[in-house]
């Protein structure tokens, strides 16, 4: 297996193969091969082959958060108070852990940590400050954006240009 930040080759049949799942990881090996102008046998060892690289991390269902009842978004800037490596390993296992946390991105500089929240409502919202940042003593300031609209959401990663 690829070493995690080593990039791999992509040929133009890879990038087409990619450039299809991100739109619709749910077609048949046949209808991808099809889309993908390669025969069914070469599009799924291609496609094992960027699985066990690593390259696609995994396929899924995008959800509707609101139609699910769970519409409140919020965006947290989280600053401990002690960044040692340890005390920094410990929060971040914290929040990957909770269900409600999407996204989970430490940065610099600045606050140590962004996430991306989903709950349900503002009570909801009150029960993960509770056990995730107030419960814990190192963390020293949050600080919370809620989004009132979402103008774009995508999962897609930009590919190099194909070729015809």
């Amino acid at each position: 297996m690829e070493e995690q930040n080593t990039a791999i080759t992509l040929d133009a049949t890879d990038l087409r193969i990619l450039h299809l799942l991100q739109h619709d990881a749910s077609l048949s090996n046949q209808d991808l091969a099809a889309a993908a102008h390669t025969s069914p046998a070469t599009c799924l060892r291609r496609v094992k082959r960027l699985v066990e690289s690593g390259v696609i991390e995994r396929r899924v269902a995008v959800l509707s958060p609101e139609r699910l009842g769970a519409g409140l978004t919020a965006i947290a800037e989280i600053t401990l108070d002690r960044q040692g490596a340890e005390h920094l390993a410990a929060f971040e296992q914290r929040a990957v852990g909770d269900a409600a946390v999407q996204q989970c991105h430490r940065v610099s500089p600045g606050p140590d940590f962004i996430l991306v929240l989903q709950v349900a409502d503002m009570s909801a919202w009150n029960a993960l400050v509770e056990r995730l940042f107030t419960q814990d003593a190192n963390v020293r300031n949050v600080k919370t954006f809620f989004s009132v609209r979402r103008a774009k959401f995508h999962t897609q990663v930009a590919l190099p240009q194909l070729s015809a």
